[in-house]
């Protein structure tokens, strides 16, 4: 072999120690990389206006887990027909507990939604006398539940009929005790596992 001929043959024998040096093995590309990591959805599924239609409930929306967050998922209640007041206050109410305390949808579940509420939380109509008309009573303590939990109710009935609308609600246990306005905000539906809804006292 002349040599012309080597040249070409010492070159990619200096490529191959050069690569090797370098902890590169230029034979092996990669081609099969699994399968790919499962992502949580959390996609909404049926709309409340079509469940009320199909339930003759009245549409609403409750706050469900998914990942680390809150994301409103739609319902259906049933409220009476000429239920008002804090009579209609307290169904509506006790309709979302409801729903929250409820195990979400096998869809759902496979969307990755959960619930951190308990089956059997009634709702209280105000103290007569005592109590301001948006009052509501729980069976149990707001401050007893957990983060995620309180987060869940104050952000479902704040966003409610069951609430003035301005991102808040008053809530208060059964035994006639301290009533607080409690607030869902951005943090706590980012958050509701290490931030709890902030409250204030709310005059009776």
């Amino acid at each position: 072999m002349t040599g012309n001929g080597r040249k070409p043959l010492l070159l990619l024998a200096g490529l191959g120690l050069l690569l090797a040096g370098c902890g590169i093995r230029a034979t092996e590309v990669p081609t099969d990389f699994g399968a790919a990591p499962s992502r949580v959805q959390c996609s909404v599924s049926e709309s409340g206006t079509s469940l009320a239609q199909q339930s003759g409930g009245v549409p609403v929306r409750v706050f469900l887990l998914c990942g680390a967050s809150l994301v409103a998922v739609d319902r259906a209640v049933p409220v009476p027909d000429g239920a008002v007041g804090a009579k209609r206050l307290v169904l509506v109410a006790q309709g979302l507990l409801d729903e929250l305390g409820a195990s979400p949808s096998a869809q759902e579940k496979e969307s990755g939604y959960t619930t951190d509420v308990r089956a059997g939380v009634t709702v209280l109509p105000p103290l007569a006398g005592a109590d301001p008309d948006d009052a509501l009573r729980l069976s149990v303590a707001p401050d007893t539940l957990s983060s995620y939990a309180l987060a869940q109710v104050v952000c479902t009935l704040s966003d409610s009929s069951a609430s003035d609308g301005d991102g808040s609600v008053v809530l208060g246990g059964p035994t006639g005790g301290e009533l607080r306005r409690y607030e869902c905000t951005d943090e706590v539906k980012q958050r509701p596992g290490s931030k709890r809804p902030p409250s204030s006292n709310a005059p009776k």
